[in-house]
């Protein structure tokens, strides 16, 4: 059992104090953090330790990333139950590293690994607290691993990976030059500026037009049923994939990320057997000009909808790219107003957008020192289960390497995807990766992916789906809403004449339609298959009509 001691590291930056607006990304991370899990938002690293380090070098390493960088020094005043409207930079301050010696034979990882859980579960004190927890993990007095708990309202996956690098710079004894990206700070003054602005105002339009007219739901067959945020994870690594990506993006003339969506687009769309797939991509913001190296969170989903209905997979692969590009332009957004639109256009349509289908290329978070000194895989390809994550989605895509070795992790909902069809899943990703880099694939009724994959396809009884303009809607799963929602046993649902029709005897509790599509959308979160019914006939016909 490993040994702990707390060591407090005092921090002085040469920058004074400052305060500022909060930026976009701060904003939408912090409302999610107020949402959701601590387990779910935090996010964990370990960074490995450079021969040359001792005790005293890494600690020392540890305060100059504080001094460097505004975002680590950053708090957010105000009540823990509102959200804050103002960022704060300290010009000094203290955080505390916890020092645990390793026994003869402990595992580092698992020791990180048990350090970063207990810290994911443990929500941070926006206002006073320093944005990273530390676990400096030795060995015999060595330092041999360092376990980092990170808060997201401060730092992404890509910020976090930039620190790293730095790490292992500093922390080999190294210098670093000055920062030249803008400071959170800055990000927000230009944010709300009449450019930025505009921008945010462009986005607003963007996300209107695709929750509006395109699927609110990608999966929608008869397995799907609640959505349990802990899904299985399936890590794949392979040589042979990273090279089949090179030759389709040489082929194609599509950068690696676009070829990658594409194919999976193209097999969700068909797993789903839909001909529009609607993903959601993380971290987006990384392609605004002049912040590849910011240290901060942008942390935005760009929204991406991607049409498969085309002849082959090159078409689909140029129609990704165009998406992609369009989708992270408008991933500058104010969060308040997006979750406004969400609503506004959820209570028009009747159905609720459920974020399905996610991607999130982390493959810039991954120092290429590192990547490189990864051992080979084992088997080709190589498939590895891991603990399940919390993750509210049907079904995610993380990309963590695309040269020399492909690595990426799957998240599946056992409604969509269970172990065996996942594996299946990846094989396929590998294949279509391995046709494209040779030639044009088929897509469409006589394509390629059935006999290529072995997936199953969606599967919806005739008697009780409906396509409700671009949704399908189970109709037994809208009476189960109905009747949950408004206390009421009899209840029948009709899709006729193009409206979707309740017949409802609620015992004259809810009088009015009204009354009814407002209880009715309350309870349709989670409810991934049904919507509200466009039409209400209550009591016998005392109230009816359309809300």
């Amino acid at each position: 059992m490993s040994e702990q001691q707390d060591v407090v590291v005092r921090y002085r930056a040469d920058a004074p104090e400052a305060e500022g607006p909060l930026t976009l990304g701060q904003d939408n991370m912090i409302r999610c953090l107020r949402h959701d899990e601590p387990s779910h938002m935090n996010k964990q690293a370990t960074w490995t330790v450079p021969p040359a380090a001792d005790l005293p070098l890494a600690l020392a390493a540890l305060r100059t990333l504080a001094e460097r960088h505004a975002a680590l020094r950053t708090v957010f005043p105000g009540p823990a139950d509102r959200q804050p409207e103002r960022q704060r930079v300290r010009a000094e301050g203290e955080f505390t590293v916890t020092l645990l010696a390793l026994a003869e034979d402990e595992d580092p990882g698992r020791v990180a690994e048990r350090f970063c859980w207990d810290g994911r579960r443990q929500a941070f004190d926006l206002a006073e607290e320093f944005p990273l927890r530390f676990a400096l993990l030795t060995r015999n007095d060595v330092p041999v691993l360092v376990a980092v708990v990170i808060c997201h309202a401060q730092l992404d996956g890509v910020a976090t990976g930039l620190l790293f690098q730095e790490w292992l710079t500093l922390a080999a004894g190294g210098t670093l030059p000055a920062p030249t990206a803008p400071t959170p700070i800055e990000v927000a003054e230009q944010e709300q500026s009449h450019s930025g602005q505009r921008r945010t105002r462009a986005a607003l339009r963007h996300w209107e037009h695709i929750l509006a007219d395109q699927p609110s739901a990608v999966f929608a067959d008869d397995r799907i049923g609640p959505n349990d945020t802990l899904l299985p994870t399936l890590g794949v690594r392979s040589t042979a994939g990273a090279e089949a990506l090179a030759r389709a993006a040489a082929r194609t003339g599509a950068s690696n990320s676009a070829v990658l969506l594409a194919c999976y687009a193209a097999l969700a769309a068909h797993r789903a057997d839909r001909g529009t797939v609607v993903m959601a991509a993380l971290s987006a913001n990384r392609h605004r000009p002049g912040l590849a190296e910011h240290i901060g969170t942008l942390a935005q989903d760009a929204l991406l909808a991607v049409d498969t209905d085309c002849p082959d997979l090159d078409t689909l692969i140029g129609r990704t790219q165009a998406q992609a590009l369009s989708g992270y332009w408008h991933a500058t957004f104010d969060a308040e107003r997006i979750w406004q639109l969400i609503e506004d256009v959820a209570h028009r349509r009747g159905s609720r957008f459920a974020r399905h289908v996610v991607v999130n290329d982390l493959s810039a978070t991954v120092p290429d020192s590192v990547a490189a000194a990864r051992p080979e895989p084992p088997t080709e390809p190589d498939l590895a289960w891991y603990p399940a994550e919390p993750t509210p989605t049907r079904l995610m895509l993380n990309i963590w390497r695309t040269t020399g070795c492909l690595e990426f992790t799957l998240h599946t909902h056992p409604d969509v995807l269970d172990r065996e069809e996942t594996e299946l899943f990846a094989h396929a990703l590998l294949g279509l990766l391995d046709l494209a880099g040779r030639r044009a694939v088929r897509l469409g009724l006589d394509g390629e992916l059935a006999e290529l994959t072995g997936l199953p396809v969606a599967r919806r009884d005739k008697a009780r789906w409906q396509q409700v303009g671009t949704n399908w809607i189970d109709l037994d799963a809208v009476a189960d809403l109905v009747r949950t929602a408004l206390g009421a046993r009899d209840v029948e649902v009709h899709w006729q004449d193009e409206e979707l029709t309740a017949v409802v005897d609620t015992g004259g509790t809810v009088r009015t339609p009204e009354e009814a599509h407002s209880a009715v959308m309350a309870a349709l979160p989670g409810h991934d298959t049904a919507m509200a019914p466009q039409r209400y006939v209550l009591n016998g016909g005392t109230g009816s009509g359309r809300p």
